[in-house]
């Protein structure tokens, strides 16, 4: 097969790993830095170009795609479904799934159990805001935050309220503000489901350093393998469906009512190879090579 990793960064570890693992297995690979790309536009004619040439025919696409280059690098992505090419993760899916808002409404639209969340354009509502949360602390995010960045412990209502403001005035895009329930029996520890098709083919425990609530490995951050309950697992897959990703990361806490979906993250990092032992990547490749011929179907999330 000719596959093609939409990277910018071909000295990335789940990079190398990707090109490492389908080279193995016989495929030829080569790597789209997607920021070079562009995009020609007309009636009838739009394509992708790469190096001043028309991007290739490839037999799978498989798109890593920066957070900080979601709108770009999805629609580079959409650009090449338009012109029949089959990509992994397809570019309404990783959309949807960096807004945390939006994400969250579905997954509570799905009937998975996630923590209780507000949103609020309005700092004068706090009073109301803690109210629904059942008080401080809470956790204050920005819907477009990764890797932990943009995440607030507010131990008091004081703390919540200047939060908010300083968030509303340093926030120039608009970016929607969460604010969520402060779940005190998983504070500083998270699991985090890698799902590839419908498996859960890793999974680990991820603790917090000294005192940060946020357990994240870009945060130094530690893992631990970890076998999930049979609902955590139903839970992971159910919610990586949800969101429309064949492959996801989905971020789990352990509570008194049970697991509950943090986040799902559309281009997980391969960090839990090394903690696991599992080779997520081969998993990655085994499932492209089963589904790149198969018709592609329609999203139907709807949102």
């Amino acid at each position: 097969m000719r596959i093609a990793i939409l990277s910018n960064g071909p000295g990335n570890y789940s990079t190398k790993r990707l090109v490492e693992e389908a080279n193995k297995r016989g495929h030829e690979v080569e790597i789209i830095k997607y920021k070079n790309c562009y995009i020609s536009i007309e009636q009838g004619s739009n394509q992708v170009f790469y190096k001043g040439e028309p991007l290739g025919k490839y037999d799978a696409i498989i798109p890593r795609i920066a957070s900080y280059m979601t709108k770009y690098g999805t629609a580079i992505v959409r650009q090449l479904e338009m012109q029949g090419e089959y990509c992994l993760s397809r570019s309404l899916a990783i959309t949807r799934a960096r807004d945390k808002l939006r994400s969250t409404q579905l997954l509570a639209k799905y009937n998975i159990d996630i923590p209780k969340t507000v949103v609020s354009r309005d700092s004068g509502d706090i009073d109301q805001l803690l109210d629904q949360l059942g008080g401080a602390p809470v956790i204050i995010k920005l819907a477009s935050g990764t890797h932990g960045n943009g995440v607030v412990l507010a131990e008091t209502k004081k703390a919540a309220k200047s939060t908010l403001q300083a968030f509303y005035l340093t926030n120039e895009q608009g970016t929607n503000i969460l604010l969520q329930e402060f779940i005190k029996e998983s504070a500083g520890t998270d699991i985090r489901a890698f799902v590839v098709g419908a498996k859960v083919v890793a999974s680990m425990k991820r603790q917090s350093l000294d005192d940060d609530f946020r357990s994240n490995l870009h945060k130094g951050g530690s893992g631990t393998p970890i076998k999930l309950t049979p609902e955590e697992e139903k839970v992971a897959i159910k919610a990586a469906k949800v969101m429309g990703l064949s492959i996801a990361g989905v971020d789990i806490m352990r509570s008194e009512r049970g697991p509950l979906v943090l986040e799902v993250n559309a281009s997980p990092g391969f960090g839990i190879e090394k903690v696991t032992g599992r080779n997520v990547a081969g998993k990655i490749i085994e499932y492209v090579e089963r589904n790149a011929t198969r018709t592609i179907r329609k999203d139907r999330i709807g949102a």
